[in-house]
């Protein structure tokens, strides 16, 4: 009896997974769990275990994705219309939808707002007070994700209080130094705080639980999702704003104001909440875009640094350290490392190493060795000419991104060579997250008195 008792358990926690995709209904769930439950019988029949027969019946029936890629092949008109619809109206997942999308609607109203409140204080977007919207930009939409977010997981209040002094924090810090528009510390505080800030909304995506590498695995799976999303809402957006002030330009009315006035901030702010809800809404059935996208670009982007490197050993030419430049190549390495994640991200871990493994090996050696070299032409220009506040940013960055690309490197060789579990790779990366906030918030924090305010 206690072993029947433990096989209904393990049964029913296998259910419950597969209920959680939406594109598998109850009628379909049940049909696997039929196929599932014969498999154990004839298994258990032939003389194995109850334990034995469950996992290995469940591995003979494939992973979770790819039954549902089979039963989305097989049902595409109700996979189609998931994007729009709810699903069952009894249906819990459509409940829920139907319950957050009023709180949704009230954060991304809140984001839009938010953006024209400087303007009631005279603050002017386009004019002299450029340089507060780009220090502050973030703090318009991300506080109302936040908020979203712990409203969903139902957060404690010691973790909403975190969160508010978080970014009471980033408030302060964009706002009590004296910046010039065109201050070096300014540019850098407009390119970290978001950075700091979306660790933050990290906190309240995982309901506190920022310890646990599983969630924070998650919260980099949504990071992905949702700048998809977002990219996708701003192309809908600009074909918007173009029909918008054509339409109104041909019977003689400039919309144009407006569009730069109304419609492109607020809706820009609110874009960040409706993307958030989106991936949350509809993650059952396009959660695999990311991965899908890693596997097109990582040998074309391992192409690309080859070809650099290449080209760098043949022209004898040194890297140019402007501070343009200098943010290329940092966003360069940053999305080789998101290409490694979200390739980690969608990889059986049991599986054996293949050749898009060694691809992404040779991407991350690319990245480490170009890293090296920018890293030589910042030290020179440092030594040179002395600390700048983009030097040091760039100097710090690239000696972050160096170290975890070098352990990346050698943990993804133990892994290609078979001494080495793949798991290691999700672990360390999404603790090094960590790093890139901590040092996001540094450069916020400290570096308009380290630099005077340069």
């Amino acid at each position: 009896m206690p072993v029947e008792s433990d096989l209904e358990g393990q049964i029913a926690e296998w259910r419950a997974y597969m209920n959680r995709r939406r594109e598998l209904h109850r009628t379909d769930t049940e049909e696997l769990e039929d196929h599932l439950r014969g498999r154990i019988t004839d298994l258990t029949e032939s003389g194995l275990h109850t334990d034995e027969a469950f996992l290995i019946a469940v591995k003979r029936m494939g992973s979770l994705d790819e039954l549902s890629r089979e039963f989305a092949r097989e049902h595409s008109e109700r996979l189609w219309k998931q994007l729009v619809l709810p699903g069952e109206p009894d249906a819990p997942a459509a409940a829920r939808i139907r319950r957050e999308l009023p709180v949704m609607v009230l954060c991304a109203a809140i984001a839009a707002l938010a953006i024209k409140v400087p303007g009631w204080f005279g603050l002017d977007m386009a004019g002299d007070d450029s340089g507060f919207y780009a220090r502050n930009l973030s703090l318009f939409a991300l506080p109302a994700l936040a908020a979203y977010f712990a409203w969903q997981r139902r957060v404690g209040t010691q973790v909403i209080g975190i969160l508010a002094l978080l970014f009471v924090l980033g408030a302060v810090a964009a706002n009590a130094y004296p910046l010039d528009n065109d201050s070096h510390t300014t540019v850098l505080t407009a390119i970290h705080l978001p950075l700091a800030l979306w660790l933050v909304v990290g906190v309240a995506y995982v309901g506190g639980d920022w310890r646990s590498d599983r969630r924070r695995m998650d919260f980099i799976r949504f990071t992905g999702e949702w700048l998809i999303y977002l990219t996708l809402i701003g192309l809908g957006g600009g074909v918007l704003m173009a029909f918008t002030m054509g339409t109104f330009s041909a019977i003689g009315l400039n919309a144009e104001g407006f569009v730069q006035s109304w419609l492109l901030p607020c809706g820009g702010m609110a874009a960040i909440i409706v993307s958030a809800w989106l991936v949350e809404a509809k993650q059952s059935v396009i959660e695999n875009m990311a991965p899908v996208l890693t596997r097109v670009f990582t040998p074309l982007f391992a192409a690309t640094l080859l070809a650099f490197l290449i080209a760098f050993i043949w022209t004898n030419n040194g890297i140019d350290v402007e501070r343009d430049v200098l943010i290329l190549f940092d966003l360069l390495l940053v999305v080789v490392l998101g290409l490694l994640l979200y390739a980690i991200s969608a990889r059986d871990f049991a599986a054996r190493s293949g050749f898009f493994d060694r691809l992404q090996l040779a991407l991350v050696v690319s990245a480490l060795l170009i890293d090296v070299i920018v890293l030589v032409a910042i030290t020179g220009r440092i030594t040179e000419w002395g600390f700048s506040p983009n030097k040091t940013a760039a100097l710090g960055e690239n000696v972050i991104l160096l170290t975890n690309l070098a352990w990346t490197a050698w943990l993804f060789l133990g892994f290609v060579r078979g001494r080495m579990p793949f798991a290691r790779l999700e672990n360390w990366q999404t603790r090094y997250v960590v790093v890139y906030a901590a040092w996001a918030w540094a450069v916020v924090l400290a570096f308009p008195p380290l630099f005077n305010f340069a």
